[in-house]
């Protein structure tokens, strides 16, 4: 660095020089004439504040400048990074400050970037020091080139080359380009497993993320390789050996080659498995309360059975939460085992630390932008300043996603600050739109496209109330339907729903005879929940329903117009006023309401009309079950028995008839399609009774970890529609397997499946592929 003037001695400014040198160099600094500062200068300054300048010197007016002052100004001044050149004068007793700033970028750019948003790669620059209205600092520009490799690099593009060129501006300032050359994505070629003996080469490579490629590569890029993937395939490998007993299993060592034109990729890991052991005792030790018995129920690792570090660490789970349903939040289990080499056996002694017992300081509810705290504490089952639960915690928790507001619900549960026996709940949520625009659709070839909608608000203004409109203006069907549902009328979870409808149905255009029924009518009803899984319902209901039928009618239809006071022939137009009681029961424990991977769900709702004209009862039963198969796949299962009946010498009434067919029973087979149809017409008529089951096995889409929003999945369904007083025969059930896909998309939840009817007859209406917003399993 070059320090000089004119003006003031050359004593002082080789001193000032040698002062400089030291500084940087040894640390040290040589004495010169010191002098007491009147006024400070600064000179060279174009974009800077000069204040800004003085809130960086280490001396003020007033002190005394000496050599030590000298070389602390420089320092502070480099140490800013705005200045490429700093000087010091004297001009009597006025310090001149020389600075020479650094160039401003005025603008980053990138060119022949596809692999990455421009958008993106300006804003992760920016936050390593290399951005618009940032100083330019060719290292932070270097250590920016470096980071762009890196995420090529990680995405599998080793060819990449990056050119940067920083062209000077006026005023000072310049433009840093990047051009890239991203060349050819490298792809795993091969993969190698050296050591194995006891699993195959192909029974290990199912195990990883990382393969050669296959269908959905191209999608979730596992044919590319990364060091993070691989050291997680490492870890899974690792895990499926400890499964299956091989407890000293290591991975020795890994290589990873690429061929010089950075196209192919080769891996070799290289594994010692080790030999297989099985479990000879489990010993506990520690504070257990005089509840080891009961702890001990809850080991999965049985004597003489194969050792399994699945088994191990659910465990330690389920030991460390049945601990903290009585308060111990801090609960500490570990598990040391004893192995015999020479037998190939392992014992295990459980170590219990319970810690101290605690309660909760605070609950912390974060990410309800629209939903009022409110609706999610009163949820919660676990109350401020009460003993710590982990099961009233994950109660909480389940309830609280059950509501179908929010994607995301997690739980954490740190310790307190400052405290040792308390903790604090924290409740982070992603809300999900909650506006559901409900359309239904599907194409046939003998109705090419059919449409209906809907506008729900499942979660209006915040409130947990749900409100829908009800809209359907076509050809067949014509439906204003207004309905409201507060989930705590009152404090205690009363619920209470009404709706009011105006509803006009005609057959659709595959029949050939035509009829109108039109319902107007309301109800009322509410839900007391008994248990945390339980509610009971109970409502009642006033409706008119006009039947319509002319010469083409079906002559089921033309018989109730005449069983209810209609013309002899059955062609015109009765009314049938009701007043349906209803009373239900529901029990729901699913973990989920949107997309459930465990748990299940009940409903049994029994409806009668005694008082009004058209004296009929029907009851009606679902069940679902969700079971985690693995922790991606979960099988579901569906059914539903419905089954209906008129009374005081009544037929059961048309307009309360099931139908099945489609999405929602039975895929494949058109909407409403299935059952006894017209012996004249063979217009479908529906049923007094109907049998429904479902099947499926949901995945998470490739490429989207445990996010299951978006998921395929494969099903089988099975499902009829009987006559009254019809036997309900199994051979008589419509069968069908396929393959769709669900997602839970900012208007709704959508569905899509592709079916096979396995065992169609003739006359059957087929419909193989199908679509729906708004349903769920």
């Amino acid at each position: 660095m070059k320090l000089h003037t004119d003006r003031i001695a050359p004593q002082f400014r080789r001193t000032l020089v040698g002062a400089a040198v030291l500084a940087f160099c040894s640390g040290s600094a040589i004495a010169a004439e010191s002098f007491v500062v009147k006024d400070i200068r600064v000179e060279g300054i174009q974009r800077t504040e000069a204040g800004t300048v003085f809130s960086y010197l280490p001396v003020r007016v007033g002190e005394t400048f000496s050599d030590d002052k000298s070389v602390a100004t420089i320092k502070a001044l480099y140490a800013t990074g705005i200045f490429k050149d700093v000087k010091l004068e004297r001009d009597g007793n006025v310090l001149v400050v020389i600075v020479e700033e650094r160039p401003a970028i005025a603008k980053v750019d990138f060119k022949g970037t596809h692999e990455f948003e421009k958008d993106m790669l300006v804003k992760a620059l920016k936050d390593i020091g290399v951005g618009e209205a940032k100083t330019f600092d060719k290292a932070s520009v270097d250590r920016a080139e470096q980071e762009l490799k890196r995420q090529y690099l990680s995405r599998g593009l080793y060819g990449v080359k990056i050119t940067t060129t920083v062209t000077p501006m006026e005023r000072n300032r310049v433009s840093i380009d990047f051009e890239v050359d991203e060349g050819d994505v490298a792809r795993i070629k091969q993969i190698n497993i050296v050591g194995n003996k006891a699993f195959g080469d192909k029974e290990l490579k199912e195990q990883i993320a990382l393969n050669t490629g296959g269908w959905f590569s191209w999608y979730t890029k596992s044919d590319q390789y990364s060091k993070t993937k691989l050291n997680g395939d490492i870890e899974t490998l690792k895990s499926w050996y400890l499964d299956h007993g091989y407890i000293e299993m290591n991975v020795d060592s890994t290589q990873v080659s690429i061929t010089p034109d950075k196209k192919d990729i080769y891996i070799t890991i290289n594994i010692t498995e080790g030999e297989k052991y099985t479990v000879s005792d489990i010993k506990f030790e520690g504070e257990m309360f005089g509840r080891e018995d009961e702890l001990r129920q809850l080991v999965l690792l049985q004597k003489g059975k194969l050792y399994s570090g699945k088994l191990l660490t659910g465990t330690n789970k389920l030991i460390t939460d049945r601990l903290g349903t009585f308060g111990f939040a801090f609960a500490n289990v570990n598990a040391n085992p004893e192995i015999d080499q020479a037998k190939r056996e392992v014992a295990f002694t459980f170590f219990i630390d319970p810690g101290k017992r605690a309660y909760v300081r605070h609950v912390n509810i974060s990410g309800n932008t629209t939903t009022r705290d409110e609706v999610i504490r009163r949820e919660f089952r676990q109350f401020e300043s009460s003993w710590y639960d982990a099961s009233k915690i994950k109660q909480s928790r389940d309830r609280v996603d059950r509501t179908g507001y929010f994607k995301d619900v997690t739980v954490d549960t740190p310790e307190a600050q400052g405290t040792s026996d308390q903790v604090d709940i924290n409740l982070s949520v992603v809300e999900r739109p909650t506006g559901n625009f409900q359309i239904g659709g599907a194409f046939s070839q003998a109705e090419k496209f059919t449409f209906n909608a809907a506008i729900q608000q499942a979660n209006f203004a915040g409130s947990g109330n749900t409100v829908g409109l009800e809209l359907n203006t076509s050809k067949y069907s014509r439906t204003i339907a207004f309905s409201h549902t507060n989930p705590y009328f009152t404090p205690d979870g009363i619920s209470r729903s009404y709706e009011l409808y105006l509803r006009t149905f005609r057959p659709p255009a595959v029949n050939t005879g035509l009829y109108t029924i039109k319902q107007t009518g309301g109800r009322v009803s509410f839900g007391v929940p008994f248990s945390e899984q339980d509610t009971i319902f109970f409502g009642i209901g006033l409706e008119k329903s006009n039947v319509q039928t002319d010469d083409s009618s079906p002559t089921y239809f033309k018989q109730y117009v005449r069983d209810l006071g209609g013309p002899a022939n059955g062609v015109g137009s009765v009314n049938a006023y009701s007043v349906p009681l209803t009373a239900a029961w529901a029990r729901d424990s699913r973990d989920s309401a949107m997309t459930p991977t465990l748990g299940y769900m009940q409903r049994i709702n029994l409806e009668l009309d005694a008082i009004g004209e058209s004296k009929y009862w029907r009851a009606v039963y679902e069940t679902q079950w969700y079971k985690p198969l693995t922790n991606k796949i979960t099988l579901a299962l569906k059914g539903e028995v419905d089954y209906g009946r008129g009374f005081g010498g009544k037929n059961y009434p048309v307009f309360k008839n099931f139908y099945a067919g489609g999405i929602g029973s039975v895929r494949g087979y058109q909407s409403s399609s299935l059952g006894a149809v017209d012996p004249r017409t063979n217009d479908t008529l529906g049923g007094a009774s109907r049998l429904i089951g479902n099947a499926e096995l949901q995945m998470p889409f490739p490429g989207q970890g445990q996010d299951r929003s978006l998921r395929w999945f494969g099903f089988l369904d099975g499902g009829q529609v009987y006559a009254e007083r019809q036997k309900m025969r199994l051979t008589e059930l419509r069968f069908s397997a396929g393959l769709g896909l669900s997602w839970i998309s900012p208007v709704g939840p959508l569905k899509l499946s592709y079916a096979l009817p396995l065992n169609d007859k003739l006359g059957d209406r087929l419909e193989r592929f199908q679509f729906q917003m708004g349903t769920g399993f």
